[in-house]
């Protein structure tokens, strides 16, 4: 009791962390008409009433696994039937009627969402720097992203400018201009004369006056002193300025001083509290929360040290132009910001109940996150239509989606905003959830502006939903499996058939290599092709490079063409991605549960030890790849439904664990604070913890991580 007294405040029947406390008293209701005891009030009031419901559904969860668990040991050996199959998932409420047509009716919903095809970033929010760069990743230098990645070949580079290098990226872009921006008669490549005269735009080549194909993709211009600093062009709806700067290295030699192309590339980012952190308690919490604070009040700022100079970030202006027609013309400087919470399942200990237990963390998320956004609402420089954006994810089924909704309502009426001013975004990335999509998106039709294929966890939850149906193919083969290419046009399909198409986004999921944009320029074109209207990046600069293919591809169009196309595949969506009888030799077990290990344990080691929730982590060959909590998801629910299956043993794995250990270990080795997992199995939290995530894996709740997690970072840390 004392402990809670010297750590908690007591508020009603709640006890509150001190440190959470005072950064709701002191800071986030500063300059707002929101009262904190009204907030505290009103929080105390929404727990108690929701929390058993909250329970409840986390019950549901368990209790049809454990009903699906049963239907595949009762049919074991016995040949598939897919018409069982169906029937007995609707008979335990596993699969809902199918619903009546309708459209979804949001409103006030941003141009980014709506209107604008583009990359999307995800970023944590607990680190301030990363988070105003993905703010700022609006707009992006094209020659520096492809200068600087092997976009345009894997050269070598050093400090030293190399010029041939540096004039594939000047072809390249000139070839970019020639098909995004075409001439009538001419290239890019030959114009040695770009002038503004009267607020037009003319361009020459040798003295010939040419002009664009489409003269409404000239935007306007900015000048300085009479000098002609950028020229704008528009493309589906996406801009790109001409840079024009006839002294800068990159111009040497150019006859109409092109320096640059910046190209506006990340339309929109998630700040995100979830599977990209790691906040097991309430200063993890607050550090988030006063991040995404300064986000919405303008304020943020951060100073860093890198190469022995020292740099100040902070959010990016608008930008101002001359528009054609020779009036004001202002584009927004920065990404919509949109803020990921946590699902339903994970508690805090940031608020006590009065028996001492933690409370649902998202509901915290949900009243904290849109009280920062009153600030916002006020100013409007992010929001401009008054929305608050939340992403809501690893929801499973439209009971759980309706729930968000219910505890989104709580929230308005607390902070006493209009009905649907907060808008919600559905992960699509539970088989629950895929498989009665409609029905989820029908329960928020008047705030729905989202729907997302998050593969990654989509991948963990089918693996174990299915669990005791049989043993699952190789990760790699999974990508390629039927279940996947049904889920991800049947995302397409609902969205189109709900009225998403310039009303809300369409989602692909992330690119998870950033050191391969080469590959991702081959590969990520796909999803605009296939009529998502936004697609996750890992990085700034990725956003850039993936901003082109929304230039060569207008999405709407596509939408149009392949609306009434596309078939709803409910078998293909069900189709388990099992091997009836693998017949897997001695090395591809070998390999697939060292690519597994060494996978889990260096994700694992830096959040344990560092608290770091998403990183780019060496694999086992080397190559850097973004790593969260679903990532993690698939690799240890891979290796528990092998274990469960007897394709390999508990030594055989406990043994690739310790030999991946001493990889990692060296991959890490020159990290200074870094704690070695090989020095000392035994005493290791990560290693425990990697080896809890795996031979614990099938007891797991929907297989996530994010309980073993929470438990050993928090034994960690204290």
């Amino acid at each position: 009791m004392n402990k809670i007294k010297n750590k908690y405040q007591s508020i009603g029947k709640l006890f509150v962390s001190k440190i959470l406390y005072n950064f709701v008293n002191k800071e986030l209701f500063r300059k707002t008409k929101v009262k904190p005891k009204q907030f505290w009030s009103g929080l105390e009031k929404t727990l108690y009433s929701l929390r058993e419901k909250n329970e409840n559904l986390i019950k549901i969860r368990k209790d049809l696994q454990n009903s699906i668990d049963w239907w595949h040991l009762r049919n074991k050996g016995k040949k598939f039937n897919f018409n069982k199959y169906k029937k007995f998932l609707l008979e335990i409420g596993y699969l809902k009627k199918k619903t009546t047509n309708f459209k979804i009716q949001t409103k006030n919903i941003d141009e980014e969402i709506a209107r604008i095809p583009g990359p999307q970033l995800v970023v944590p929010v607990s680190n301030a720097r990363y988070a105003l760069n993905a703010a700022n990743a609006r707009w992006g230098s094209l020659y520096d992203a492809l200068y600087g990645t092997d976009a345009i070949g894997s050269e070598k580079l050093d400090n030293r400018y190399n010029p041939v290098r540096g004039g594939k990226v000047i072809r390249y872009c000139r070839d970019f201009l020639d098909e995004v921006f075409p001439l009538k008669n001419g290239s890019w490549k030959k114009v040695n004369t770009l002038k503004i005269i009267a607020n037009k735009l003319v361009l020459k080549i040798d003295n010939k006056n040419i002009k664009l194909k489409n003269i409404k993709q000239y935007k306007g211009y900015r000048s300085d002193k009479k000098k002609l600093k950028g020229v704008l062009l528009v493309n589906n709806s996406l801009h790109v300025e001409l840079i024009i700067n006839p002294y800068a290295f990159s111009a040497n030699n150019d006859p109409i001083g092109l320096s640059d192309l910046v190209i506006e590339s990340a339309v929109s980012t998630i700040i995100d509290h979830e599977d990209s952190v790691a906040a097991v308690d309430a200063e993890d919490k607050v550090l988030g929360y006063r991040n995404w604070l300064g986000l919405m009040k303008g304020d943020l700022k951060v100073k860093f040290e890198k190469l022995g100079k020292k740099y100040e970030r902070f959010l990016n202006s608008d930008r101002n132009y001359i528009s054609a027609n020779g009036k004001n013309l202002r584009l927004h400087g920065r990404a919509l910001l949109l803020n990921r919470n946590v699902g339903h399942l994970m508690k805090t200990p940031a608020i006590l109940f009065s028996d001492k237990s933690p409370i649902p963390e998202g509901i915290l998320d949900a009243f904290i996150t849109s009280a920062a956004c009153l600030h916002d609402l006020n100013r409007k420089k992010n929001s401009r239509t008054g929305s608050i954006y939340i992403v809501k994810p690893k929801m499973h089924g439209p009971d759980e989606v309706a729930f968000a909704d219910e505890i989104f309502s709580k929230a308005e009426e607390v902070l006493k905003l209009k009905r649907n001013t907060i808008k919600i975004g559905i992960m699509d990335e539970e088989r629950r959830t895929s498989s009665n999509l409609k029905e989820c998106i029908k329960k928020v039709k008047r705030r729905v502006v989202f729907i997302n294929t998050g593969f990654l966890d989509r991948t963990g939850d089918e693996m174990h939903t299915s669990m005791e149906a049989g043993p699952m193919m190789k990760k790699g083969e999974m990508k390629n499996s039927n279940w996947i290419k049904a889920y991800e046009n049947n995302n397409v399909k609902i969205g189109l058939e709900c009225g998403f198409s310039g009303k809300a986004q369409i989602g692909k999921g992330m690119w998870a290599a950033p050191d391969k944009m080469q590959d991702m320029l081959e590969q990520k074109i796909n999803h605009p092709k296939s009529g998502a209207n936004c697609a996750w990046t890992p990085s700034p600069t990725a956003a850039t490079l993936h901003a082109m293919h929304y230039h060569k591809i207008n999405v709407f169009d596509v939408q149009k063409k392949i609306g009434t196309k596309i078939k709803f595949d409910l078998n293909g969506l069900l189709s388990i991605p099992i091997i009836q009888n693998p017949i897997w030799n001695i090395d591809d077990i070998r390999n697939e549960l060292e690519n597994n290990c060494q996978g889990i344990l260096g994700y694992v080691v830096r959040w344990i030890d560092s608290g770091v929730g998403c990183s780019k982590v060496p694999d086992i060959n080397n190559i850097g790849l973004m790593e969260d909590r679903a990532t993690l998801r698939i690799s240890s629910q891979h290796i528990a439904n092998w274990l469960h299956h007897n394709i390999c043993t508990t030594f055989q794995v406990l043994e690739t664990l310790k030999k991946m250990a001493k990889i990692v270990d060296d991959q890490n080795k020159n990290d200074a604070n870094y704690e070695r997992m090989s020095r000392n199995f035994e005493k290791s939290v990560a290693f425990k913890t990697a080896c809890d995530l795996i031979f614990k894996g099938k007891d797991q709740p929907s297989g996530y991580t994010e309980p073993l997690l929470h438990y050993n970072r928090f034994l960690k840390k204290n």
